[in-house]
């Protein structure tokens, strides 16, 4: 066995343990990123047939307050931002197209809502970003509205958005004060989506320069076994390679994996409870098709069934051949539909309706399709019986925790960014 000592270990190379690797060797920090697999986790960008499809939209919501724009400025990232276009974004409501209220232009053209429920939306809009509303940890939305008395078409408007922000077909088990946050920042940002040109890899390779340009370690294809702890510190991680050593550890794998390297260790049943939570599960279909079919928008949600569109290659044209379109289409699950075929057979057939109503001929301009029936968008679902992973804990005060299921700011990828930028945080002022 080998011993290599760093400064930080960070075990798992998805975005949390790249953006903090980046952050704390940018500080002088020795870092080392220890990685089973490829670099990204679920963040990872495939090219199939000249399209580079994104396990997930590369999408990164409220980005002029995103944590990831702090990262951009202090690291000097060059990210290629491409903005959302809200007049593009459409909701399909059967026999209708109507304007998606992103903005206060699409609020008052949405047919969704009618005259007086417009301007009670409107109310509610108002008091959540003057923070006037934050709900309660031990209420979920649905019943923070029924005690309100919140009129039914604005709570149906509210859990519409809800469904969208936080990919469930399930909002209504939302804890209303996580509603609260998301909204009372996303309802005050200048930038509500905006997509990174070149995908997940264009931004995972932005931090692979940092690292490497401040002489940290990247080890891909290196599993680590356990965790080596000794009284009240954790001294080093064990991989077929050898032990790595260190001051203090992040430890960026989901809990499900964290599981197996913290057995018998006083972490054992808190991480334990974590790894039995559930994820964020949904469909995706991609068709990636050899010629652009023009539609008069770039998104358009199914309210009826919860699916939507995205034209990645409206924002992003390096993402397919010349001439070329890629689609992206999301379903969101209810939990009674993960793992069942029957059901992932019948949402697969919605998107496909949906392509033909809003896409036709696209049967005949298909290159190539690439469906995951069980994509984990996040780690953690958003109800009233979960909650986040705290960045620390009292056992071991130089292990730290980041990722998409922990304590932080937003949701989705900027749960990662932003509980890895506290973290890293955290060890610089130990200092």
């Amino acid at each position: 066995m080998t011993t290599n000592h760093y400064d930080v270990v960070i075990v798992g190379g998805g975005l949390a343990g790249l953006s903090s690797a980046a952050y704390l060797s940018s500080k002088g920090k020795k870092v080392a990123v220890l990685e089973r697999g490829q670099l990204g986790g679920r963040a990872v960008t495939l090219k199939i047939k000249g399209f580079n499809f994104n396990f997930g939209a590369h999408a990164i919501y409220a980005r002029d307050s995103s944590v990831l724009r702090t990262f951009e400025k202090e690291l000097g990232l060059n990210i290629d931002w491409q903005d959302f276009n809200p007049t593009k974004a459409k909701y399909d409501i059967g026999s209708d197209l109507t304007a998606v209220p992103a903005n206060v232009q699409g609020l008052f053209q949405t047919k969704l809502l009618k005259g007086m429920d417009k301007v009670l939306f409107t109310f509610e809009i108002l008091k959540t970003m003057l923070k006037m509303e934050k709900g309660h940890p031990h209420m979920s939305i649905q019943k923070w509205m029924e005690k309100k008395q919140v009129n039914e078409e604005v709570r149906e408007m509210m859990l519409t958005l809800a469904s969208s922000n936080f990919f469930t077909r399930e909002p209504e088990k939302i804890p209303s004060d996580v509603f609260f946050s998301y909204y009372s920042r996303l309802f005050t940002t200048n930038k509500p989506v905006a997509y990174i040109g070149g995908g997940w890899q264009a931004l995972i390779n932005e931090f692979v320069r940092v690292i490497e340009a401040n002489q940290g370690t990247i080890l891909i294809k290196t599993k680590v076994e356990k965790f080596h702890v000794e009284n009240d510190r954790v001294v080093g991680v064990v991989t077929p390679e050898g032990e790595f050593t260190a001051d203090e550890f992040i430890c960026c794998i989901p809990p499900k994996e964290m599981a197996k390297v913290f057995a018998e260790t006083r972490l054992e049943h808190a991480v334990a409870q974590h790894a039995e939570y559930e994820p964020t599960v949904v469909m995706v279909y991609d068709i990636g098709l050899k010629e652009r079919i023009d539609v008069p928008f770039s998104y358009i949600y199914e309210k009826a069934n919860n699916i939507f569109i995205t034209d990645i290659s409206y924002y992003d044209r390096t993402c397919v051949p010349e001439g070329g379109q890629l689609l992206q289409a999301t379903a969101y699950m209810r939990q009674d539909e993960v793992g069942n075929k029957e059901a992932a057979e019948i949402r697969k057939q919605e998107i496909e309706n949906l392509y033909d109503k809003h896409f036709p001929g696209w049967r005949e301009q298909l290159v190539v399709p690439r469906v995951s029936a069980r994509a984990v968008v996040q780690e953690i679902k958003w109800t009233m019986n979960q909650k986040p992973m705290p960045i620390f804990m009292p056992d071991y005060r130089n292990l730290f925790f980041a990722g998409d299921w922990c304590e932080g700011q937003g949701q989705l990828s900027e749960l990662s960014f932003s509980s890895a930028m506290n973290v890293a945080k955290l060890i610089l002022e130990k200092e």
